[in-house]
């Protein structure tokens, strides 16, 4: 709805209706992705490959984007990929494969989805645009390359459960890696009476096995808790691509289970947000780097650190 009134306003006044009409057309190319789909039959294992994004629309105010594409099939959702973010471009070479496994008999119910994001630090990745190819559309017998326009995404954004903005700090000198928790905002509901008592917990892994947890003190009654609470954890230089920081932010009960409103990670092998934050990280070395990230569901990063410490 939002961006209705946008296109009022960009329409020059004095345009006849015809001339109007061309106006808003034009704006709605958002730019096109090369990919390529491969089914192999003996190994039940879809391959899609993100080659390359042409005359994408800039959604930065600096007249670029910095964009990059997530992968998945629905109505799964469960394994989503992200290519790695582009600095700066419209037409970005991702050249990335990623891989489902999915029995032939049950590919006719699938929906192939890839959407290109803009990767911003600083607030939710603006989407450009998307492509969603029905399975049952696809003569898998053999490879298939092609472009194709994006379509404009569907606006029915997944469940939001809110974000958690940190601040990574490495000094190589000592070894020394301080996370601090700074806040988080919107986060969902957990309690029928309204509000949670969030509290945030890191688990430090090396490998997928856990070296460290700490957790921050809880805060009553909101959604939008500010911590501004650090830790310190020593590594040597040389364990830190082995590392993987999970940030969990729970809902304080003091009778049941504490419920995880959601989680994120970084580290070397994270993808997205998480990838990024950590690389800015060592890439300023001694500098606190902060970076707000959306929250994602527990299963959804449980099974990607799984997936990961499996490919050991």
């Amino acid at each position: 709805p939002q961006d209705d009134d946008d296109e009022e306003d960009d329409v020059e006044p004095g345009l006849t209706g015809d001339e109007k009409e061309e106006e808003v057309k034009e704006k709605e190319k958002l730019g096109k992705l090369q990919y390529s789909i491969d089914y192999d039959f003996q190994e039940n294992k879809l391959t899609v490959g993100i080659l390359q994004a042409a005359d994408l629309i800039s959604m930065d105010s600096g007249g670029t984007s910095d964009p990059y594409v997530r992968v998945f099939v629905l109505p799964d959702k469960k394994k989503k990929f992200d290519t790695k973010v582009h600095k700066k471009t419209l037409n970005p070479v991702f050249n990335e494969t990623f891989t489902f496994k999915i029995p032939f008999t049950e590919m006719g119910g699938k929906t192939l989805v890839m959407a290109v994001y803009d990767f911003d630090r600083f607030s939710k990745h603006d989407i450009i645009g998307e492509i969603k190819i029905p399975m049952n559309t696809l003569d898998l017998a053999k490879p298939i390359e092609e472009w194709r326009d994006l379509d404009s995404a569907d606006q029915e954004e997944p469940e939001k459960l809110g974000d958690i903005c940190i601040s990574l700090r490495y000094v190589p000198t000592a070894g020394k890696l301080t996370i601090c928790i700074l806040e988080a905002k919107n986060l969902k509901k957990m309690d029928v009476g309204g509000l949670s008592d969030p509290y945030v917990k890191i688990n430090l892994l090396q490998n997928g096995k856990r070296l460290k947890k700490k957790k921050t003190t809880v805060k009553k009654n909101t959604l939008n808790p500010y911590y501004n609470e650090s830790f310190s954890f020593e590594i040597p230089l040389e364990q830190m691509q082995k590392i993987q920081a999970v940030i969990t932010v729970l809902d304080y009960d003091k009778i049941g289970k504490n419920d995880a409103i959601g989680k994120i990670w970084v580290g070397s092998k994270a993808t997205g947000a998480g990838l990024k934050h950590w690389s800015d990280m060592l890439a300023n070395p001694r500098r606190p780097i902060a970076q707000w990230h959306p929250l994602q569901p527990e299963e959804e990063v449980d099974a990607s650190l799984a997936a990961l410490n499996a490919k050991k």
